[in-house]
């Protein structure tokens, strides 16, 4: 265990009701002041405030992991099974599947990254190193057309009707932009993030009902949401 960590533990078991001292400043200019300004804009000039939203922001990130990453390995196993079926294995490999031209330029670092870890670019290794915008693209309108011949097997609606691309469409690209948010530690607080929590467990739904169920069981996300709307100063 590392030194500094081993006697932060130590101080906390002689002491546990001792609050750890913070140095604010340097808190601060840690988060740098770019960063931890707009927190400090919501919070109305109050840097306590505005360090619990900065860790609000940190625990909903968090919080909404599981839904994240649950619809996105989903979304783009069940893309993969339904081309493979339709097409071939190798599907994202052919000249002729691809209708939008940044698409063959993931593939193409997908492969070439796989080829620096000594991997074969095998199609399940291709699938997994893909980007989740890639898989959205899949859903775009310029595969309007593959949507009405094979993509539309993807899911299925619980409500029985059928089901559209724009179904998916529509709430998939706020979700990858919050997703993208998250992942490079941007500020999520004035998001409607309740409901982008729902939609992703209803996109995961439609595509596998077990899938969604089981994930269900582990998301924290209601518990450590606020059940009323995050004050925001400045918004």
């Amino acid at each position: 265990m590392d030194r500094s960590n081993s006697n932060l533990h130590s101080l906390q078991a002689q002491n546990p009701a001792s609050p750890p001292v913070i140095d604010d400043a340097a808190l601060e200019a840690a988060l740098s002041a770019d960063r931890f300004g707009r927190y400090l804009a919501w919070a109305g000039g109050d840097r306590a405030r505005a360090l619990d939203l900065y860790a609000l922001n940190i625990r909903l990130s968090e919080a909404l992991y599981p839904s994240l990453q649950m619809l996105e390995v989903v979304l783009r196993n069940r893309i993969h099974a339904i081309m493979s079926e339709a097409i071939a294995p190798d599907w994202l490999l052919r000249d002729d599947t691809l209708l939008v031209p940044h698409q063959a330029m993931q593939i193409a670092t997908a492969v070439s990254e796989l080829g620096r870890d000594t991997k074969a670019p095998t199609p399940s290794g291709i699938v997994a190193a893909l980007t989740f915008s890639f898989w959205t693209t899949m859903l775009g309108p310029s595969y309007e057309n593959l949507w009405q011949t094979h993509l539309h097997r993807i899911g299925r609606r619980r409500d029985g009707k059928g089901l559209r691309r724009k179904d998916f469409s529509a709430p998939l690209t706020p979700i990858r932009i919050l997703r993208n948010r998250i992942a490079h530690h941007e500020p999520v607080l004035s998001w409607n993030l309740p409901g982008h929590h729902q939609a992703m467990h209803r996109l995961t739904g439609w595509l596998s009902p077990g899938a969604a169920t089981w994930c269900f069981t582990f998301d924290r996300f209601v518990a450590v949401c606020p059940s009323t709307r995050i004050g925001l100063l400045n918004n």
